[in-house]
């Protein structure tokens, strides 16, 4: 299988300036222009290991790789007892060939409907907590256990804190256990895997009142000597509303912490998403029908998505000794699920246009990671 990669990858390598797959064209390298200070990563395609016109551009510009979907609660064991870990093996193998780590994504989701029904049912009842439990270190003994040292890092938990004014989501995993499944699905991550370093990870948990709950959620796993490494930020942004000021408090407090920060699924989206949620969704109609750059952005919009690329970067760079990686989602925008969520448009929310060349954006952020350090 790795002679099969590599023999591949080099027939797409002779075939690059005869216009074969997508690819970048620039001798300057994401991977390069942060070394030494954070691993530069992407969410990418779970099939990626039959997808060789797309081998050049994540392994010159990447070091890590995250699957999308095949590593989540469902699909690996939708039925109990019965793992689905086909793609996965062929994602783990792939990223051995090719020298590039992957992230494990995720061994707990606490959503209901992110989690096969089956975890909280016993018969016709609802599972208690010790069922639960014994189920979760199961799943992850069985996931985590089979991709020991082959995976360098878990996000163990997704999507824990509430986004309303309760601590923790309400969910089966939290009905049953309280926080208590957050530390011990950290715990059964450890012993599955001693070397792998464990994330927690959410959404808008840089914002001040999510903020707040992320600080205490550290300082109790911390006291409870669960084997928290970093925090995960998913950073998917809107153009112009980038929240820099919250992502550097957060960095800041994450400092005073002494823990480390990931920024797990980077994008800016170009054409804002806001008002999809607005007013129990009263313009989902309109919005459906938007598409404004479906033959293109325009360079105006590209040049403010830079500048606000750069931005970032910039604060990156200045929390570098706190932040341990940097990861997009998704390889090029012709790939970014920000084309079908939350409606279907043409969108242009990363470095890499349709055919894998780099923007504007791309160059704000090289330029970023190289400026003298702050």
């Amino acid at each position: 299988m790795r002679a099969q990669f590599q023999l591949l990858l080099l027939f797409v390598v002779l075939n690059l300036n005869s216009g074969f797959g997508a690819v970048t064209t620039t001798n300057r390298t994401l991977r390069a222009a942060a070394g030494g200070m954070f691993i530069i990563g992407v969410g990418i395609n779970d099939r990626i290991p039959e997808r060789p016109n797309d081998w050049p551009l994540l392994i010159s510009q990447f070091s890590a790789m995250t699957p999308e979907n095949s590593l989540k609660p469902d699909p690996v064991q939708v039925t109990e007892g019965k793992f689905n870990l086909t793609r996965p093996d062929a994602f783990v193998d792939f990223a051995a060939s090719n020298h590039l780590l992957v992230i494990g994504h995720c061994l707990v989701w606490a959503k209901d409907d992110r989690t096969p029904p089956w975890f909280f049912r016993d018969g016709t009842n609802v599972a208690r907590r010790d069922l639960l439990l014994a189920r979760m270190k199961t799943h992850i003994d069985t996931v985590a256990g089979r991709y020991r040292r082959r995976i360098a890092r878990w996000d163990v938990v997704n999507e824990a804190l509430d986004d309303g004014t309760n601590y923790l989501r309400p969910s089966g995993w939290s009905a049953a256990c309280g926080e208590d499944f957050i530390v011990k699905a950290f715990e059964f991550a450890h012993a599955a895997d001693p070397k792998a370093l464990l994330v927690y990870n959410d959404y808008n948990n840089e914002l001040p009142g999510k903020r707040a709950k992320q600080i205490r959620l550290v300082r109790s796993l911390r006291e409870k000597q669960a084997p928290l490494y970093a925090i995960g930020l998913q950073g998917h942004y809107e153009i112009d509303r980038v929240p820099l000021k919250d992502i550097e408090d957060t960095l800041a407090a994450m400092r005073e912490l002494g823990i480390k920060v990931v920024v797990s699924e980077l994008d800016i989206d170009v054409i804002p998403r806001g008002r999809w949620w607005a007013d129990g969704g009263k313009y989902h109609d309109e919005l459906s029908k938007l598409d404004p750059y479906h033959d293109g952005c325009p360079p105006e919009v590209l040049q403010r998505q830079a500048e606000q690329y750069g931005q970032l970067f910039r604060l990156f760079r200045k929390y570098s000794d706190v932040i341990a990686r940097v990861s997009f989602w998704d390889l090029h925008d012709g790939q970014s699920w920000l084309n079908t969520f939350p409606w279907t448009r043409v969108n242009h929310p990363l470095l890499f246009d349709r055919e894998g060349k780099p923007k504007p954006a791309f160059d704000a952020v090289i330029t970023a990671l190289q400026a003298p350090p702050p």
